[in-house]
């Protein structure tokens, strides 16, 4: 008996988000079995079950920044890394973060690791190597090796803003580790932070 279930359930199945199962739809990749009146999607589990096989067809383009107001960088690369995908005929999935590369645990980053640890990913394509993270990148690359994930990188050498973003990196180490010793409103903490910033200007 057949057995329907909506797009949020079935992007969970399949191991990716409702708005790339919504752009396959439109690139003729997959196609709900049903539609209600209303426009809600049905999917076949078992049919979505024989895609999860074929899962490791998927190319994952990985972007991020450091900064809340790098947010158009992060547009920019987000649509570099989709146009070299689409040229290249790969069905893929766009993962975005916004956080420091020096965070292991930024939300973008756990995911793709998941789905290289689980086989479903075939690709890892970046703009640059330190778009993944600015130190430990190797270790990444490793894994994708070991589970034969290819990895592409756009561009090999440094970007521009590598200085200005290497120091936001550095500043918030100090500010993280410097508020765990001393406390965050202490006065030690606030001294040792100012300084950061002023032998970084």
């Amino acid at each position: 008996m057949s057995r329907y279930i909506k797009i949020g359930a079935a992007s969970k199945l399949l191991g990716v988000t409702p708005q790339t199962l919504r752009r396959w739809e439109r690139e003729g990749q997959i196609s709900p079995d049903r539609v209600s009146e209303g426009g809600t999607r049905y999917y076949e589990v078992n049919q979505l079950l024989g895609l999860r096989e074929l899962e490791t067809d998927l190319t994952v383009a990985y972007a991020r920044v450091s900064s809340h107001d790098q947010k158009e960088e992060l547009k920019r690369q987000g649509e570099t890394l989709e146009r070299y995908c689409a040229r290249k005929g790969w069905r893929y999935e766009l993962i975005q973060d916004l956080g420091s590369g020096m965070n292991y645990r930024k939300k973008g980053l756990k995911r793709l690791l998941e789905m290289i640890v689980n086989r479903q990913v075939k690709r890892v394509v970046l703009t640059h190597k330190d778009r993944l993270l600015r130190f430990g990148a190797e270790l990444v690359f490793a894994l994708c090796e070991a589970r034969h994930v290819e990895v592409v990188i756009l561009n090999q050498g440094e970007e521009s803003s590598f200085e200005e973003e290497l120091v936001q990196d550095v500043l918030e180490m100090i500010t993280v580790f410097s508020a765990r010793l001393y406390g965050s409103r202490s006065h030690k903490n606030q001294k040792l932070v100012k300084a950061a910033k002023v032998l970084s200007e």
